[in-house]
């Protein structure tokens, strides 16, 4: 066997790198729908979660077996440019995706990088078509599908369990419920996704010579895959956290501890199968899932419309970035330092881009324009969530109403008011308020 050379060693910080952004890609998958109820507070909540994934990457290395053994041929002469230069995709459409606040797969980010750089470099050859198939694609439908529909169930059993009780006397119930089910998809995440960067680790240090074929993952490429995905859970992924717990549907307890268990049931299962299906599609699933399962609550099928297109462009992006560096990287140790200058560069931009409009823990929960000026905030804006309560549809007539109602003194929210001045017709009622100051409590 040989040594680890400098380029291997500068693939395995590059897959760390990717393990540590797919970490707060990936922080919404456990904690958005806790920390949207207010079960945990943000910073606890992806606290616990960082925690969690790091002891589920130690719980098994199926999935990593697939990816360093499954989908790429490993003797079609792949070398480790090859994979540097497809975590170099997954890297760039991970944050991209991050800055746009769209949960997008951090998995078929790294399985399309993977798939674009081997076939620029040794052709249609070096990938392993059914292993793609079966073990990628059809989880890739499958699983969100699954998921939802388990969470339809878990949802609509959970309310008629609890239909004759109080709200404030289950409250405590389901927020213990949440934070346990939250944990779960936490150590969930960490046998899947932990796991694909043990893998990558894996599969460079076999094309380097390093370990033998067939190898299971040393101990050290787990310890260190671990704590890379802790790292970025803890430092959470806050614009995907408010996309997924405030931009979907609106989440109550019991929708939430339902998702999450749903969610956290078909991962675990296919970490046991071997499956790497993506964490964030099945998480996504849920939580629409949890929407339909409530009778009154709206479902932004919109919002999710944009999250479906954005999983289907993942594979073929990531593929496309990766096979130019791919190109690039063949040239020698000229084009591998060009690849990964430009890498550091793009990724610099990505993150002076998002510092214009920072999302973290303080403000995950608002709903409000903190989108940057472009292409971007057309996408950010079409996830954000409408406003709570009635709103007054745009007309002439809606006009006239709010300029009336602005004579009229501030409305509370909790009741009504009076219709003196409005020109709408009077209440009996001083609970009741008319249609032009409802039109003026929802105005900005």
């Amino acid at each position: 066997m040989e040594h680890i050379t400098l380029l291997i060693g500068i693939v395995i910080v590059t897959a760390l790198v990717f393990d540590f952004t797919n970490g707060f890609h990936d922080t919404a998958n456990a904690m958005a729908t806790t920390i949207s109820t207010g079960a945990l507070g943000p910073r606890v909540a992806v606290a616990m979660s960082a925690v969690l994934n790091l002891v589920g990457a130690f719980l098994s290395v199926e999935v990593a077996k697939t990816i360093s053994g499954g989908i790429i041929d490993e003797d079609s002469g792949i070398r480790p440019e090859v994979i540097f230069a497809g975590l170099v995709g997954a890297i760039l459409w991970n944050l991209v995706t991050w800055l746009a606040g769209l949960p997008s797969s951090s998995s078929h980010a790294l399985f399309g990088g993977l798939i674009g750089a081997t076939v620029v470099s040794a052709g249609l050859d070096g990938v392993n078509g059914d292993a793609i198939v079966m073990k990628v694609l059809i989880p890739a439908v499958a699983a969100p599908v699954v998921a939802g529909i388990a969470t339809v169930a878990a949802t609509r059993l959970t309310y008629r369990l609890g239909r004759d009780r109080a709200p404030e006397d289950t409250a405590k119930g389901y927020r213990a419920g949440q934070i346990a089910s939250a944990a779960l998809v936490s150590l969930a995440h960490g046998t899947n996704d932990a796991q694909k960067t043990m893998g990558v680790i894996t599969l460079a240090l076999v094309t380097g010579g390093v370990v033998a074929p067939d190898s299971d993952p040393p101990l050290w490429v787990i310890v260190s895959a671990g704590l890379a995905i802790a790292l970025g859970t803890y430092l959470g992924g806050w614009r995907i956290i408010r996309t997924m717990g405030k931009g979907i549907t609106d989440i109550q307890p019991p929708q939430g501890f339902a998702a999450q268990t749903g969610a956290a049931t078909v991962i675990l299962a296919s970490s046991h199968l071997g499956f790497a299906l993506s964490t964030t599609q099945v998480c996504s699933g849920a939580v629409m899932g949890a929407g339909v399962g409530r009778k009154g609550a709206v479902v932004r099928w919109s919002t999710a419309g944009r999250m479906v297109i954005a999983w289907v462009l993942t594979l073929p992006a990531a593929g496309l970035v990766a096979g130019g560096a791919a190109l690039l990287a063949d040239q020698g140790n000229a084009g591998i330092t060009a690849v990964a200058v430009l890498a550091v560069l793009a990724c610099g931009a990505i993150w002076a881009l998002s510092r214009r409009k920072p999302v973290d823990h303080t403000n995950v929960n608002e709903v409000g324009s903190q989108e940057p000026v472009g292409a971007v905030t057309a996408a950010l804006r079409s996830v954000a969530p409408p406003p709570a309560g009635p709103v007054a549809p745009a007309g002439p007539a809606d006009s006239a109403s709010v300029s009336a109602s602005s004579e009229v003194p501030e409305v509370s929210g909790k009741t009504g008011g009076t219709a003196s001045g409005t020109g709408a017709p009077e209440t009996t009622s001083e609970n009741i308020p008319t249609p032009a100051a409802a039109a003026s409590s929802t105005t900005p």
